[in-house]
């Protein structure tokens, strides 16, 4: 970078010099509705009597983790441990994550410890084999599959957050009965879904879950919703029968409360960073408006962004850098980051290649904004 007369002018190798644009702080009021006590909200839910009824003394029960950093995901899994270890039950942890954590148990457990979650914080085991057992097959063919382990237990707990799904738009989209067709479908049922295609998710998240929910011991799920300052606004139990009513209800106070970019039409987009724990995608579309499917780019969804550039990748993460390719730049911090293993175990379940490719990258943050900059249609750098 140099200075001329008080303006920031970057030097790119490639030869040219970029005046940078004025910049000006902006503060964005999202919905802050938030739960005060998240542990006595969720033992609100799960002495409600017609959930408490659902365990007796002695039950081994699975309590399901997905991947996502979801909001206080840490006081509500022990807060759940430690009431099902109160009324004489048995408590276990599984990862509920599809093919994350690179489709294995070491990897899946890595993600959950990111986020607090351990044997030892919990006080309970984590069981994170892969192997699963088919449950029988939806009326259109689609096989239905489930953790092994899960399937052994005596009962049941999903968790999981409720909001709209990344790649596709229905009245169920990413909740509890995503949870037990995906994650606990592990990577198995999370590649054969994925496979079918993103365009087919409305149709067979709700087809496999109904045949699950109906051959699973599923004692009940509790569904979250954030507000948009990452902080749980409700927390609510639902019984198996009553997934999908839920995913679908809570799915449209989800959309409401979601984060957005007021405007509709800009040149750059700059992403502090990017990562697994934040967003399915890397980077959630539903904000970039950066989709990758055709049928979601049908849509011409808000904002339309010209360039987006990613400055960082979360270590939460732990190198899984899906989304990065729907990026235009990036940095040399990012690609020293990657762990090809765990992105490509991803992407390739996702069946979104692009996912997993890796945009044009400097070793400086101003540098990749300035190419960014040049590179705009239709505008100067220093009016964009």
């Amino acid at each position: 970078m140099k200075n001329d007369g008080g303006i920031q002018v970057a030097v790119i190798f490639g030869g040219f010099d970029v005046d940078f644009p004025r910049m000006v702080p902006v503060r964005q009021h999202f919905v802050a509705d938030k739960v005060e006590n998240v542990r006595e909200a969720v033992l609100k839910e799960l002495t409600r009597d017609d959930i408490r009824s659902r365990f007796k003394e002695g039950q081994r029960i699975a309590v399901t983790v997905g991947s996502r950093g979801i909001a206080s995901i840490d006081v509500v899994v022990k807060t759940t441990v430690d009431f099902l270890k109160e009324i004489g039950t048995k408590p276990f942890i599984i990862p509920a994550m599809g093919s994350h954590g690179g489709a294995s148990p070491e990897g899946q457990k890595k993600v959950l410890a990111s986020y607090g979650i351990t044997e030892e914080t919990m006080g309970a085991p984590i069981e994170a084999d892969m192997e699963v057992v088919q449950l029988g097959t939806t009326k259109s063919g689609a096989p239905a599959y489930f953790s092994k382990v899960a399937y052994e237990a005596d009962g049941i707990v999903v968790i999981n957050r409720v909001k709209n799904h990344t790649s596709f738009r229905g009245p169920v989209e990413s909740g509890l009965t995503k949870m037990v067709v995906i994650g606990l479908g592990k990577h198995k049922g999370a590649t054969y879904v994925h496979y079918q295609g993103f365009d087919r998710f409305s149709q067979l998240i709700p087809e496999v879950g109904e045949v699950l929910l109906s051959k699973a011991k599923i004692a009940c799920g509790l569904a979250l919703v954030e507000n948009g300052y990452h902080e749980l606004m409700i927390v609510h139990a639902a019984l198996p029968e009553q997934f999908i009513e839920t995913d679908t209800r809570l799915l449209k106070v989800a959309y409401e409360a979601m984060p957005r970019i007021l405007f509709d039409e800009f040149e750059v987009l700059i992403v502090d960073e990017i990562g697994k724990d934040i967003s399915g995608a890397g980077m959630d579309p539903n904000v970039t408006g950066r989709f990758s499917e055709a049928h979601m780019i049908a849509l011409q969804l808000k904002p339309r962004i010209q360039r987006i550039v990613v400055l960082d990748l979360t270590d939460e993460s732990y190198g899984n850098a899906i989304g990065l390719g729907s990026a235009d730049l990036t940095t040399s911090r990012v690609v020293a980051k990657i762990d090809r293993q765990a992105t490509y175990a991803n992407v390739i379940t996702s069946t979104v290649l692009r996912g997993g490719a890796i945009p044009m990258y400097f070793d400086t943050d101003k540098e990749s904004i300035a190419v960014a900059l040049k590179t705009c249609k239709r505008v100067e750098p220093s009016e964009a």
